[in-house]
C-alpha cells in the first residue's frame, strides 16, 4: 500500500467552494489520506463532523457575534447589505459590488496571513489546495506544491476572444467588451497594485496584471462542463484540468413530503443560494409568481427563512441537501452560482437563471446562449415572463434532450474522483 498523503484545503468561506472541497476531500479521505481544512472559523464543527481535520482561520477580528455565526455568515451579511446594488447593470456593479468584494477578500488575506503560516507549518502538508479567487501568500510559500481550484465561471481566465469576466455579455457580440474591460481596469487597478505589492512583500511571486491569484505550476482544476466551456475560443495551458462537475456524496438523504409527492404538474427546485436568498423581497416575489403555476416546488429558503412564506404547492427549509434533491426534479430555478449550475447540468436539468452578482451573470448568459436554459432579469422579469420560462424549460423538447445528453456524459466522468487522482499525482511528484 502506498504511503498516505496530507492535503491542506483552503476554500473560500462560501458554500459553493467549500462544498466543492468537501466532495473532493471526501474521496481523498476514503482513500486513506489525511485531509485538513484551513477554512474560515464559522465552519467550526461542520467539517469535523464529515471526518476532516479542522485548523481554522479568522478573516477579520473576531467579535462576540461571530462566535455564534453560521457557516459563511460574514459573506451572508455582506451580500445582504449590498443587495440593493444588484439592481444595477454589471458595468455599474464593478464599482459598487465587485471591487468592494475584492477589497474584503484582500483585507481577509492580509489579516489571516500570520495565522495561516502557522497552520501550514502545523499541517506538514504534502500539497496545499486553494479554492478561492484571491492569493494567500502563505500557501504559495509553503515549500510544497500548490494547487489552485477555480469553482467559478472559467472566464476568470481571460482571453481576447471571450467576454470579460463578471460582465454577462454575449459571446457572439464583442461590441461592449472593451468598455467593460476599461471600467474594470479603472475601478480595480489601485486595489490590485496595493495587493500585488503586499503579496510580494510576503515572499510570494508577483501576480499577473490585474489578477488577484496565481496559476499553479503543478495543477489547476476548474469546475465547468465541456458543453458550456470556452476552450474553443480561449485554450488553457496544459496544467489546467477541467472537472465537468464536482458533486459531493456527503449530503443527507431527502424524502419529498407526501403532500407534494403525488401532486399535479411537474416538480422544480428553486434556490438563490445561501447569499442570494438573503434578498427576501426577491424570494417572496418569485414565490408569489410560482404559486400561480400548475407545478410543485422545493424551495431553499436560506438564512432569512422565517421571513419567506411558501405557497401550498411548495415545500422548503433554510438548508436543503441539494445534491439529493436534484435527481428528483424536472428543472431548476437558480441564481447561477457555479455549483448549482454545474450540478444541475450534471443531472441533465434545464435552468431558469436569475443572476445577481459576480460570475452568476456569466453562467446565466452561457446557459441561455447555448440553449441549456433561460436567463431572466431577477428584478425586472414580469410574471408572464417567469411563467413562460417555466413552461419552456419543462416543455422545450430540444432543450430537455440537450440537457439530458450533457448530463449523461458528465456523470460518466466522475469529477470528484478525477480531482482526487490529480491531487494524488501532484503529491507523489508525478504531475509532470
Amino acid at each position: 500500500m502506498t504511503e498516505p498523503l496530507t492535503f491542506l484545503l483552503m476554500p473560500e468561506s462560501a458554500y459553493g467552494p467549500t462544498n466543492n472541497c468537501i466532495g473532493i476531500g471526501d474521496v481523498l479521505r476514503r482513500r486513506g489520506h489525511r485531509v485538513v481544512f484551513a477554512a474560515e472559523a464559522s465552519w467550526e464543527g461542520k467539517l469535523a463532523a464529515l471526518g476532516f481535520e479542522e485548523d481554522l482561520v479568522h478573516l477579520a477580528e473576531p467579535t462576540e457575534q461571530a462566535a455564534d455565526a453560521d457557516a459563511g455568515q460574514f459573506w451572508k451579511d455582506f451580500i445582504r447589505e449590498t443587495a440593493p446594488e444588484f439592481r444595477r447593470s454589471t458595468l455599474e456593479q464593478l464599482s459598487t459590488v465587485t471591487e468592494p468584494i475584492w477589497k474584503e477578500l484582500a483585507d481577509g488575506a492580509r489579516y489571516c496571513e500570520p495565522h495561516l503560516r502557522e497552520i501550514v507549518a502545523r499541517s506538514q502538508a504534502d500539497v496545499v489546495v486553494e479554492d478561492n479567487v484571491i492569493c494567500f501568500p502563505a500557501l504559495m510559500t509553503a515549500g510544497v506544491p500548490f494547487v489552485r481550484i477555480m469553482s467559478c465561471n472559467p472566464l476568470e481566465m481571460s482571453g481576447v476572444d471571450v467576454p470579460p469576466a463578471f460582465s454577462g455579455l454575449p459571446g457572439d457580440d464583442p461590441s461592449q467588451w472593451a468598455d467593460f474591460r476599461a471600467e474594470f481596469d479603472r475601478t480595480h487597478r489601485p486595489l490590485w497594485e496595493q495587493f500585488n505589492a503586499w503579496v510580494q512583500d510576503q515572499g510570494a511571486p508577483a501576480l499577473a496584471d490585474l489578477e488577484f491569484i496565481h496559476e499553479s505550476q503543478h495543477a489547476n482544476l476548474y469546475v465547468y462542463p465541456a458543453e458550456l466551456d470556452y476552450t474553443d475560443r480561449r485554450p488553457l495551458a496544459d496544467t489546467w484540468h477541467r472537472l465537468d462537475s464536482s458533486v459531493r456524496a456527503t449530503d443527507e438523504p431527502y424524502e419529498l413530503p407526501e403532500v407534494l409527492r403525488d401532486g399535479p404538474g411537474r416538480l422544480l427546485y428553486f434556490s438563490l443560494g445561501s447569499l442570494g436568498s438573503a434578498d427576501v423581497e426577491l424570494m417572496n416575489r418569485t414565490v408569489e409568481v410560482l404559486a400561480g403555476t400548475p407545478h410543485r416546488y422545493i424551495v431553499s429558503k436560506g438564512p432569512l427563512h422565517s421571513e419567506i412564506t411558501l405557497a401550498g404547492n411548495m415545500t422548503g427549509a433554510e438548508f436543503l441537501p441539494q445534491t439529493r434533491i436534484l435527481p428528483l426534479v424536472d428543472a431548476v430555478i437558480t441564481h447561477g452560482g457555479n455549483n448549482t449550475t454545474t450540478e444541475a447540468l450534471h443531472h441533465g436539468l434545464p435552468m431558469i437563471v436569475l443572476p445577481l452578482f459576480w460570475d452568476q451573470y456569466d453562467n446565466a448568459q452561457r446557459v441561455h446562449e447555448l440553449g441549456y436554459g433561460v436567463r431572466l432579469d431577477p428584478y425586472r422579469y414580469t410574471a408572464d415572463e417567469m411563467v413562460g420560462a417555466v413552461g419552456r424549460v419543462l416543455e422545450d423538447t430540444s432543450m430537455r434532450q440537450r440537457c439530458a445528453s450533457a448530463g449523461q456524459r458528465i456523470r460518466s466522468v466522475d469529477g470528484v474522483s478525477l480531482a482526487a487522482d490529480l491531487l494524488e499525482r501532484v503529491g507523489r511528484g508525478r504531475d509532470r
